[in-house]
């Protein structure tokens, strides 16, 4: 473990993710640069004037953005990206020109800038659908989408890219949950406690299908957590994170549980029954980090921030659905 203080790049800063782990890379005495579309509007209010945080609107498609954002750092986490299966397919080309064009470009580019450490956010979702009870980094990646396509063919051109000082890691988070300053309401958790806060009933499609889940605070820690590592543990390294394989109907049902009152759950068919679960022991046994917080406690988030006002309009208003947002933007 080392208490090294980074310089961190993070594409995509100002999303989901990003709008948690921005504000404790600070903390930690980190210094961190943003490149982002900034789309869904400013999320860093509160710690703007932070001199260790530095704010850079871009396109990571556009070489003199990245350039511009790599500018004194040593360190990169890559979350940018089109970030779920509907609203890739909603522009399939504009999804992979964003989630797989510029990758190696950028990769090439933190290299020629210097930077030490690259870490790379994928998705549990390069597996595919497996009938192995624990599903490991050593399973084949499987992916069934051009979203996890995409993904996983950004890993194998990151391990091309190796090179010596360059250490790269890459971690396949399951489904995030929780509150976030940039909030998203169109992942299962959040959508199911969504409905049930604010319109006292639950939609299940289907119910049996497992989902992995990690509360959003768990992610950002991991990240936080692998800048800590020595270069020789992590360097090359493939990593699981996630916490909770659980079905569609016991989220509901946890959702339900914290929720209180009389929530109703209605449960619909659907032909896509496919169910995704991942073991994250290999991040535990090798490095000791294990996630900390429950569905429970991100559920338990949600509700307090919609009681508190921090979510206006969250049925309708499109800032929290990013098929929502492609779609009012006509990004290109």
């Amino acid at each position: 473990m080392s208490d090294q203080q980074w310089n961190v790049m993070v594409t995509g800063g100002a999303g989901y993710v990003g709008s948690v782990l921005i504000p404790k890379l600070l903390a930690a005495g980190h210094k961190a640069t943003v490149l982002d579309l900034f789309m869904y509007g400013p999320v860093f209010d509160e710690i703007r004037n932070n001199p260790n945080l530095r704010l850079v609107k871009g396109d990571i498609r556009d070489p003199a953005a990245v350039d511009e954002a790599l500018r004194g750092n040593n360190a990169v986490i890559h979350l940018a990206c089109i970030s779920n299966d509907p609203s890739f397919e909603l522009d399939p080309a504009l999804g992979k020109s964003i989630n797989y064009d510029c990758f190696r470009p950028l990769v090439r580019a933190s290299k020629k800038a210097g930077i030490k450490r690259f870490i790379y956010a994928s998705s549990s979702s390069v597996y595919g659908v497996k009938n192995e009870p624990e599903v490991t980094e050593e399973l084949a990646c499987e992916p069934l989408t051009d979203y996890s396509k995409f993904k996983a063919m950004c890993e194998v051109d990151l391990a091309e890219e190796a090179a010596s000082g360059f250490v790269t890691c890459t971690v396949r988070p399951a489904t995030v949950c929780g509150y976030a300053p940039r909030q998203r309401l169109d992942v299962v958790v959040n959508i199911l406690t969504n409905l049930a806060v604010n319109t006292g009933r639950i939609r299940v499609f289907g119910g049996t299908q497992r989902r992995p889940n990690l509360h959003i605070d768990d992610m950002a820690d991991a990240y936080l957590f692998l800048l800590q590592q020595d270069d020789r543990k992590i360097d090359g390294k493939f990593y699981n994170i996630g916490y909770e394989n659980h079905s569609l109907m016991k989220i509901a049902d946890i959702v339900k549980s914290v929720v209180g009152g009389d929530i109703g759950i209605v449960v619909e068919p659907t032909d896509d029954l496919r169910s995704y679960h991942v073991s994250s022991e290999k991040i535990r046994r090798e490095l000791g980090f294990e996630p900390k917080r429950t569905i429970e406690q991100a559920v338990s988030g949600l509700v307090d921030a919609f009681k508190t006002g921090r979510l206006p309009d969250s049925l309708n208003d499109p800032r929290y659905f990013n098929i929502k947002m492609m779609q009012n933007l006509s990004l290109k």
